[in-house]
């Protein structure tokens, strides 16, 4: 009998003591892994159950016990079948009892024992196995990354966005690139209101009031986006994002993001590891080639695995040119399949 685990924790540290500890045990894999622990994970977890229906979750509650007892009642509210093993440093009556409440079926001790570790896998073995579960009704989040500036990724995401609206697909475009707000120039939508108006209303949002703080383009998807003010930072924060993200995959179909080129920036890192898939978007130029490598290793150490990882060359020069990469290098360099070219 196979094991697939989703693992969830905020620290590298503990997600490589559940790889290094399913070494001994065959059958054994990581299916999956979170670097976050809030409000938004059973999003990412209804996704990957979609791939791996009879996986179960280790989740870390060490670092903010509340929040990720929260995000457990979520992720047992959206899939009550999938079987969780939570884990903190704590084990006192109270810490326990309150994990079984929200839906733990085991609890471990940390720092981790091979044998403790050992005897919940068994446990897990020889429980009732849930029916599979069926397709996730949740909306899905795509992110266009650019490895660069000047690839194309803003074109990407407004043709993909629009793409999706015109199978008429409810469809939401978001801009995260706060330096560039190209979103609303492409498709000319002029909206009164921004990211920080919907920011400022999440505690009474609705879906009517949501569309009447967007633009609409003519292909029918919704655009939101920063305030067209260079000089100032849209005040939206990564806690808001994440409840709005929360709030859009239970109304729309699929929300597309444009996160610019920042993997560093919070606010994008946060809606990458919301998303069904990032495509990572790079042109045949050496210096995007390089940020692409970095980029991917950046997003496998965030818990991202490479089948989420979609690449796209955009602007393909097929004439010799030594000044650029060929298709079949840039494959070789990232050791990824490419996507679209």
């Amino acid at each position: 009998m196979s094991i697939s685990l989703l693992v969830a924790s905020p620290d590298e540290h503990f997600r490589e003591s559940i790889r290094e500890n399913l070494t001994a045990i065959p059958n054994a894999r990581v299916a999956a892994e979170y670097a976050e622990t809030g409000a938004s994970l059973y999003i990412r977890v209804l996704q990957d159950l979609e791939r791996t229906p009879d996986a179960a979750l280790v989740l870390d509650l060490a670092s903010d016990p509340d929040t990720a007892l929260k995000a457990l009642d979520r992720v047992k509210l959206a899939a009550p079948g999938i079987y969780v093993v939570v884990s903190d440093y704590e084990s006192g009556a109270d810490r326990v009892i309150a994990c079984l409440r929200a839906g733990a079926n085991d609890y471990l001790h940390q720092p981790i024992r091979r044998a403790d570790f050992r005897d919940a896998m068994a446990r897990l073995e020889r429980a009732p196995k849930r029916v599979a579960a069926a397709a996730s009704r949740l909306g899905r989040i795509y992110s266009f990354l650019g490895a660069k500036g000047g690839v194309g990724t803003t074109t990407l995401a407004v043709n993909f966005a629009a793409a999706l609206a015109q199978r008429s697909q409810s469809t939401v475009l978001m801009d995260l690139d706060f330096t560039a707000n190209d979103c609303a120039a492409q498709v000319a939508i002029n909206s009164a209101n921004s990211l920080q108006d919907i920011g400022d209303n999440l505690g009474r949002l609705d879906q009517a009031l949501f569309e009447g703080l967007t633009g609409r383009d003519a292909s029918g998807f919704l655009l939101t986006g920063p305030r067209d003010e260079a000089e100032t930072r849209t005040h939206f924060t990564e806690p808001m994002f994440r409840e709005l993200a929360s709030f859009l995959v239970e109304k729309y179909e699929n929300v597309v993001i444009d996160g610019g080129r920042w993997l560093s920036d919070d606010l994008v890192a946060a809606a990458l590891q919301s998303s069904t898939a990032v495509f990572l978007v790079l042109t045949q130029e050496f210096a995007a080639i390089r940020n692409a490598q970095r980029y991917v290793a950046g997003l496998m150490r965030i818990g991202f695995t490479q089948d989420q990882v979609r690449i796209v060359v955009n602007r393909v020069r097929k004439q010799p040119d030594p000044n650029i990469a060929t298709i079949e290098q840039i494959k070789s360099t990232l050791n990824m399949p490419i996507l679209a070219s």
